[in-house]
Parts: structure tokens; sequence; C-alpha cells
């Protein structure tokens, strides 16, 4: 008869134990490589997703020259009330030849949208604050010589260094391809609000 001591008991029961955690891990890193790819696919959601999401914002309490961003659809949305100071320097990057679409040929914007402010109403922008690149937030700077000496205002990824005006039209030199996207929304300056609806099928986020 083969007689099992305690010290070889102690020695299975722990080889056991380190094959039942080896597997575990195991199990759990596949299952975290499964969840991965839904949360990258959940930056461009279905169309019965789209359509169940729709966000209205007061537009009243942002003053001249102030913004705010808002989340749809688990991305941000910045609305801008541009001044006349701020609409001037559209035609500026324009003249300055430094933009790299400046007339929005590039469908990332609904039709409505194409033209020099990317907006129903030249001091309402309404876009998705999602640089063009790699899909970071780029940050607003609106103030001239923030980010360059000859800079006139709007968006600058500290990332990678892309740079945009204030309709968020890319500029050369930028990593990104395109302008920044816009979604499709209704404006009413009657009634002071904003309502975004779907995003622009033929747009993309980066």
């Amino acid at each position: 008869m083969t007689i099992v001591t305690d010290s070889e008991h102690g020695h299975k029961n722990i080889t056991r134990r380190r094959f039942l955690a080896a597997a575990t891990s195991a199990v759990g890193a596949v299952v975290a490589g499964m969840v991965a790819v839904p949360l990258v696919d959940s930056l461009e959601p279905t169309a019965a997703a789209e359509a169940a999401s729709s966000t209205t914002v007061d537009l009243t309490p942002i003053e001249p020259g102030m913004q705010v961003t808002v989340p749809w659809q688990k991305k941000p949305v910045i609305i801008i009330n541009r001044t006349p100071e701020m609409l001037a320097t559209l035609k500026e990057t324009m003249q300055k030849g430094i933009l790299k679409d400046p007339l929005c040929k590039v469908p990332q914007q609904p039709p409505y949208c194409t033209n020099m402010y990317r907006s129903r109403v030249p001091e309402w922008y309404v876009g998705i604050r999602i640089c063009n690149h790699l899909c970071c937030i780029p940050h607003y700077r609106p103030k001239k010589g923030s980010v360059a000496p000859w800079w006139l205002g709007g968006f600058h990824c500290p990332c990678h260094g892309s740079m945009y005006d204030l309709s968020a039209r890319v500029i050369q030199g930028s990593p990104a391809p395109h302008n920044m996207a816009v979604p499709e929304y209704e404006l009413s300056t009657e009634k002071m609000s904003a309502t975004i609806t779907h995003m622009y099928p033929k747009a993309h986020l980066c």
C-alpha cells in the first residue's frame, strides 16, 4: 500500500491551485480581448442607437465668445457662440491659404453645413470635438496667438499637434487628414435651442 504523507498532499494542493490560477488568468485575458472590440466599436453607433438618441441644448446661457461641450452618444459635442471677430478669422485663414480643405469638399458635414462657417447659422457652430487623426479630444483655443504667433483661434490637439480653425477646418501641416466631423442637427434661434440628432453618414471621426 502506498502511503501519501502530509507534505505530498500539500505539494499536490499547491500545484493544483497554481494550475487553476493560471487557467483563470488565461480565460480572463481572452474575455478581456473579446470585450475590447465592442468598446472601440462603440464610437460608431448602430443606426438603431442613433435614432433612439438625440440631445437638445439650451443656447441661452452661451454668451458671445463662449462655448459649451455636451455628451452625445458617448461623444463630446461643442457648441460655440462665435462673435463677429471670430467669424472674421475664418476668411483670414482662407486668404492665407493655410487650410487643407477650406471649401469643405470632403463630406465631413451635412450639406447644409457645407460653407465657410460649417453651420446652419454663422455664429453658432455645432461640431463633434474629436480630432480626425487618432480620435483625441483637442483643446479649444479661441485666443489669437495662444498656440503660435500666427494663430487666429481654433482647436489644437496637444497629442500629435493637429490644428483647426474656428470652424474646425484642419490646418496644413497637421497629421489629421480632414476637418472635424459635424453631426446632423436642428437649430432654432427663436427658441434658442440646438438638437443634435444623428451622425452624418458620410463623415468619420478619425
